[in-house]
């Protein structure tokens, strides 16, 4: 079984930032392409951000408009740990963040696309 944990979600301040990590075990984490989304209450889940798996000879990262130049992801494939560094929070970005995996090739953006899923860590931006 593939299991996701993160952590790192909190309350902060509008400008502030935030780690968030994800821990995966239970399968081979270097070959899984992985993906932050977040969910606000009453709206749909949305892409955040993607890293490819090791099927590449460098990886590939994408990024929602909405974060891009603040938002940062990366893996750790020796500690088999997702993060997500965010910065320069705004109120907007309040919502559940989810680590998932995805078997796909690539970086999916879509959460269709992705194959397990973490049981997501808050995160709370004021204003």
């Amino acid at each position: 079984q593939v299991q996701l944990v993160e952590s790192g979600g909190g309350l902060v301040q509008a400008g502030g930032s935030l780690r968030l990590a994800c821990v995966v075990s239970g399968r081979p984490f270097s070959s899984f392409a992985m993906g932050w989304f977040r969910q606000a209450p009453g709206k749909e889940r949305e892409f955040v951000a993607a890293i490819s798996g090791s099927s590449y000879s460098r990886y590939y990262m994408d990024y929602a408009d909405s974060v891009k130049g603040r938002f940062t992801i990366s893996r750790d494939n020796t500690r088999n740990t997702l993060y997500l560094q965010m910065n320069s929070l705004k109120p907007e970005d309040t919502a559940k963040y989810y680590c998932a995996a995805s078997t796909r090739l690539g970086v999916p953006t879509s959460p269709g696309l992705y194959n397990y899923w973490g049981q997501g860590t808050q995160v709370t931006v004021s204003s």
